[in-house]
């Protein structure tokens, strides 16, 4: 059985296949199109091709998309929502969506705060206001709106007041309707939670197109016996229902996939990954063979959000970054760049625009193109241009690191030429083989887990007790995830005092992760 893994860019759409023992039998890099599937189809097309093997033998497609991040970065076909907050009289001085931008706001139809919500300890801050809710929804309904979003005060305390409002508003707009509550999107502090749940609510119809495009396309090649996923930003696969359902998780999916496939490819369980793209580097860390998870507000498009992603560093530098230089004799590198338009503007290509891979195969660190084509570029401005990548590398790599020691770095993606091999707070630089495409193959190797996140009072339920007790609810949410039981296993256990609760409460997170099936 193979697998076949696929990584939609924004520069590129990356593809490979893989045999049963996880070795790469055919990759590709393909140009990232304006409708997305035009590039998947071409992408999924080559790299069969090239493979040569019989179509109904591949059992499993895993895709990672940028659909859903484009589409809040751009404004673009974003669902008309609803969104219910639970929380008068006591979150009313602060409504839904009040620091978004107004080109963002005009996805909400309607917008009420009702009466519920608990406060930190677990009790009622006022009954659910089950009359106001019907009036609600059934408002929604009579304008055509299918997505809700609802949110609750310290629904991640309790989620009784969401859980029936979700039924409510199933029973009155029927059983069709996407709802989005946010104890199962977002960790605690409501506005955060709350703009993570109104995201993923308005995402749905996006949700919906890629996934119904991914498996046409796959249908169109004659790919017809895989069980297809998608990539979620913590690592791990989800099945279509899932991605359909939590659509914001595949937000930010590219990089995990990268630091995924680094990891796999370098055979490094820690290690700060480096992602050189067309455009952007992205740089994350790799703990115990999953990505490092960022523990502060994520701003997505504008909006602050606080649901789970992992921690990247982006700059502007890659393959295609413009290099120039001022009249004072520096020279400058990005932050703009030919993008996928490389092979038609950069000098070894026959263009007039000097990119950082111009630099690269000019000092020689990389065969690409027609080398005579840079040989006007002097060995002086060609030094400096690489000190100032370098430069760029470097002081994001002092970022991602929480100690002064040197790190074990990974450099993968298709613009990695273009930096040394010798990095300053580096212990070593691995270049592995298949870099390149290490987002594809990430996506393709990717595990399933099950995360156990709850509120214990270790004066109730004594801490090992508690502990155990997590452990074995997120290995059985792996597994019902679609894991292989054997090989399920902890991965990261979080065990946080909250000081504000009463006796001694603690955030147990605890997560699981195994072999798909």
């Amino acid at each position: 059985m193979y697998k076949l893994g696929i990584d939609v860019g924004g520069t590129n759409t990356d593809a490979v296949l893989l045999d049963e023992e996880r070795k790469v039998v055919a990759s590709v890099k393909r140009h990232t199109t304006p409708d997305a599937y035009d590039g998947i189809l071409a992408a999924v097309r080559a790299v069969l091709e090239q493979a040569g093997v019989d179509r109904k033998e591949i059992g499993q497609a895993m895709l990672g998309t940028t659909q859903c991040t484009n589409a809040i970065v751009e404004r673009k076909h974003l669902a008309p929502i609803g969104v219910l907050r639970l929380g008068a009289p006591a979150t009313v001085g602060i409504p839904p969506m009040v620091d978004w931008a107004e080109d963002l706001k005009k996805i909400a139809v309607r917008t009420a705060v009702i009466g519920g919500g608990f406060e930190y300890d677990g009790k009622e801050l006022a009954p659910f206001d089950e009359a106001a809710a019907r009036a609600f929804f059934e408002d929604l309904k009579a304008q055509g709106v299918k997505s809700v979003a609802i949110s609750c005060v310290f629904s991640t305390v309790r989620s009784d007041h969401e859980r029936a409002a979700a039924k409510l508003c199933r029973e009155v707009m029927g059983e069709d309707v996407h709802v989005s509550i946010s104890s199962e999107i977002g960790s605690m502090g409501l506005i955060e939670r709350e703009n993570a749940t109104i995201l993923n609510a308005a995402l749905y119809r996006v949700a919906q197109s890629f996934t119904e495009g991914f498996a046409r396309s796959l249908a169109d090649e004659g790919v017809t016996n895989a069980n297809v996923y998608l990539s979620q930003n913590d690592g791990t696969l989800m099945t279509m229902e899932y991605a359909r359902k939590y659509p914001i998780l595949t937000i930010a999916c590219g990089p995990t996939n990268s630091i995924r496939g680094a990891s796999y490819l370098s055979r490094l369980q820690n290690a700060v990954v480096i992602d050189v793209g067309g455009t952007t580097t992205d740089l994350g860390v790799i703990q115990n063979g999953f990505p490092r998870e960022s523990s502060v507000a994520v701003t997505i498009g504008g909006v602050r959000t606080n649901f789970r992603m992992p921690d990247v560093v982006s700059i502007g530098l890659g393959g295609g970054s413009i290099v120039r230089e001022r009249p004072d004799g520096t020279v400058t590198v990005g932050p703009d760049s030919v993008g996928y338009q490389i092979t038609e503007k950069a000098l070894v290509f026959g263009g007039d625009v000097c990119t950082a891979t111009d630099i690269a195969v000019r000092l020689g660190m990389a065969e690409l193109g027609d080398r005579s084509r840079t040989a006007h570029l002097s060995e002086a401005f060609a030094q400096k241009a690489l000190a100032a990548i370098t430069a760029l590398a470097e002081d994001a790599i002092d970022a991602m690191k929480v100690s002064s020691d040197d790190v074990e770095v990974i450099l993968v993606g298709g613009g990695s030429l273009v930096l040394p091999g010798e990095l300053a707070g580096a212990r070593t630089v691995v270049k592995p083989a298949e870099g390149g495409v290490a987002n594809a193959i990430g996506s393709a190797i990717s595990k399933v887990s099950g995360t156990c996140e709850q509120l214990v009072d270790y004066q109730v339920v004594p801490r090992e007790q508690a502990l155990e007790r997590a452990k074995a609810e997120a290995v059985e949410l792996a597994v019902a995830a679609g894991a292989v039981r054997e090989s399920v296993e902890i991965i990261d256990v979080e065990d946080v005092p909250l000081q504000y609760y009463p006796g001694n409460t603690c955030r147990v997170k605890i997560k699981a992760a195994g072999d798909l099936a």
